[in-house]
């Protein structure tokens, strides 16, 4: 019996959630999203950040309340394992070790076990035990320095870019593979998943070309940095904004006809005269309003598109007919993603209101016994 309710691919994969915050339920919310049968360890007193209805991260499992100090906890978490293809926690360094949920106690109880931790630093270095956020990490990845057209000062994505970026897409890539390669070898194993490694990784293709020469590391001076006019945001008369990405020749040209000015614009190569093509593009964007330039952008070559809000996001005709948004409980947010020929993910159960929603029937699921003498203990808690 699976309370998540969740489809997909990885339908009948078990996974065991330590709750954390940012990029650790980030990843356990894709794997539910794709079918994984996961069971959410909750601490009674709900998270240190978000919870609640609305806690959209939290979606697509049960919540299971355990006082992880107690005993009983203990030893259920440990039952749970036994059952468990893969386990995710995201606690500093050491601190599952020592409420005895560490690799060496999980892998004993199940040597197949994949066991997914989630840190910024990793588990090993010097900062290894030091406290960040998504923001300390791509400071110190080298990512940051280069963010933004602000030569002044560089700006940031707010946490899309570490966390769930070089975060939690790197944990679930990680474990995907020790899984693939656990059901080969019989053997489990570690998968050190860090935010400092993701973020670094995830900039490989800018490393290159800056040391092919190809990108200067001084901001809003490259192709895909706002250096180039044909690739930045604009304003237009209703104080919106359009994008504008037309980089190949073709669809710069696409981008010229369309706004009218075939006769005027510096050719695409004329370095020279960027700020001339610049101020130009400005001037002409700015005499309609988003709408009237996504009206006239729709469909074509120009690479151009209003640059909408999520809740416009969600009611673009585009993404309404793809279902890229979905409604659950009233609530509109984002579809599973991607998506699969065959065993189509779908939206599990919404998240829960309060921690420890599900723990009976999560249990229960799960094979264990003794639940009502849990819940008297208070190692365990049914909200």
């Amino acid at each position: 019996m699976e309370l998540g309710g969740g489809s997909g691919p990885l339908r009948g994969v078990r996974v065991v959630e330590l709750a954390g915050i940012g990029p650790g339920p980030h990843a356990c919310m894709m794997l539910a999203d794709l079918g994984a049968d996961v069971i959410r360890i909750d601490r009674p007193q709900g998270p240190q950040l978000g919870g609640g209805a609305h806690d959209l991260l939290a979606r697509g499992r049960p919540s299971v309340a355990l006082d992880l100090k107690h005993p009983a906890a203990l030893a259920v978490v440990l039952d749970l394992v036994e059952r468990a293809e893969v386990l995710i926690e995201g606690m500093r360094p050491g601190v599952a070790e020592r409420l005895g949920l560490g690799p060496e106690a999980c892998l004993t109880r199940n040597p197949a076990l994949v066991y997914g931790r989630m840190t910024g630093w990793g588990q090993d270095g010097p900062l290894a035990s030091a406290a960040g956020h998504d923001l300390t990490y791509l400071a110190i990845s080298g990512v940051l320095h280069g963010l933004g057209q602000d030569p002044s000062r560089p700006h940031f994505p707010v946490n899309l870019l570490g966390d769930f970026g070089g975060g939690a897409t790197y944990l679930v890539a990680g474990v995907l593979a020790a899984l693939l390669e656990a059901r080969t070898s019989g053997a489990g194993q570690v998968v050190d998943a860090a935010i400092v490694d993701g973020a670094t990784h995830l900039s490989t293709l800018l490393v290159g070309l800056s040391r092919a020469g190809m990108h200067s590391e001084r901001r809003g001076s490259n192709a895909l940095d706002g250096g180039a006019p044909f690739y930045d945001v604009y304003a237009t008369s209703d104080g919106r904004h359009v994008a504008v990405a037309a980089l190949e020749p073709q669809f710069f040209a696409a981008l010229v006809r369309l706004l009218g000015i075939e006769e005027s614009c510096p050719g695409q190569e004329e370095l020279g005269r960027y700020d001339e093509m610049r101020a130009l593009f400005a001037e002409v964007i700015a005499t309609r309003t988003m709408a009237e330039w996504a009206e006239l952008a729709e469909g074509t070559d120009a690479c151009l598109a209003p640059v909408l809000t999520p809740s416009e996001a969600a009611g673009h005709p585009h993404l309404r007919e793809r279902e890229t948004w979905v409604e659950q409980d009233g609530v509109v947010q984002p579809a599973p993603a991607p998506r699969f020929g065959r065993t189509a993910a779908r939206l599990g159960t919404p998240p829960p209101a309060s921690p420890g929603r599900d723990t009976r029937q999560a249990l229960e699921a799960w094979g264990i016994g003794g639940i009502d003498l849990l819940l008297d203990s208070g190692a365990a808690v049914q909200s």
